[in-house]
């Protein structure tokens, strides 16, 4: 009598793993915050750097000329830092701040850089370029226009340095207003801050914060003779004048259309205070 061969059976199958937990989505909210933090923390250090290296600088050229002296002595010869270089630590600093944090948080991709340069090549960018540079002077002046009525005349924090530069290094002041300051400011609060909204979505939400904290960083309280009424008169120009950039921004898909608006919007400024002496 044969045995029975048992018949094959398939092998139990393994527990089932536990799902792992899904992770929510980062806030953009959040994000945004975040590249603020950075972005004043990048401000705060390369300001003292820049600061730092002048007055050692300075203090270089007294002890050359002057020889050793006692520290309070030497302290009143090396004194404040010029129109000249006031500029330059601004352009250190707050340029600086604003070239780290794209590279470490919201660098274009070569998708995003094709996009944009394509973007530069229509004709409709430039009219929307035009058309807003030419609404925020518009509405600048009709609010300082209105202000006025009410006796309410602000004098912008840096007009005094404005005025020093013009009449020392007009050239330079030229570059910067019209080249560098608006370069760099456009790379900072709209391709970093707006764009981090933007691109979670919220595009109004973004112009409303990246608007706010570009109307701070022009008018800091404290920092000038200026009331409550004229600090928000400043914050309102100030605030516009972002938000209408980063619209300018979202409308045509390329950074050059605000940096150029931007750009000319400093240049009549500038030629204002130049041919009018107005501010």
């Amino acid at each position: 009598m044969s045995a029975t061969v048992p018949a094959s059976t398939t092998p139990p199958l393994p527990p089932a793993l536990p799902k792992a937990p899904q992770r929510k989505p980062a806030s953009p909210v959040a994000g945004f915050l975040i590249d603020l933090g950075i972005a004043t923390l990048a401000l705060l250090g390369l300001s003292m750097a820049s600061g730092l290296l002048w007055g050692l600088y300075r203090a270089v050229i007294v002890v050359r000329d002057t020889g050793a002296q006692a520290a309070e002595a030497l302290a009143q010869q090396v004194g404040q830092p010029g129109a000249l270089a006031q500029i330059l630590m601004a352009v250190f600093a707050t340029g600086g701040a604003a070239v780290f944090l794209y590279f470490l948080r919201r660098r274009a991709d070569a998708a995003e850089r094709r996009a944009s340069f394509e973007a530069a090549l229509r004709p409709s960018t430039w009219g929307w370029t035009a058309v807003v540079a030419v609404a925020v002077i518009i509405g600048s002046n009709g609010v300082a226009w209105l202000a006025r009525q009410a006796g309410i005349e602000p004098v912008p924090t840096n007009l005094a340095l404005m005025e020093q530069a013009l009449a020392r290094f007009p050239w330079f002041l030229a570059l910067f207003a019209i080249v560098l300051a608006p370069a760099y400011e456009e790379l900072l609060f709209r391709r970093v801050l707006f764009g981090r909204l933007w691109q979670a979505g919220r595009p109004w939400l973004g112009m409303l914060l990246s608007s706010l904290a570009f109307a701070l960083v022009h008018e800091v309280p404290g920092t000038s003779a200026n009331g409550p009424w004229e600090i928000a008169q400043l914050w309102l120009v100030y605030g516009g004048m972002g938000a209408a950039f980063a619209w300018l921004y979202q409308r045509t898909g390329t950074l050059w259309a605000p940096i150029v608006a931007h750009a000319l919007n400093n240049a009549i400024a500038l030629a204002a205070l130049v041919f009018l002496g107005l501010h």
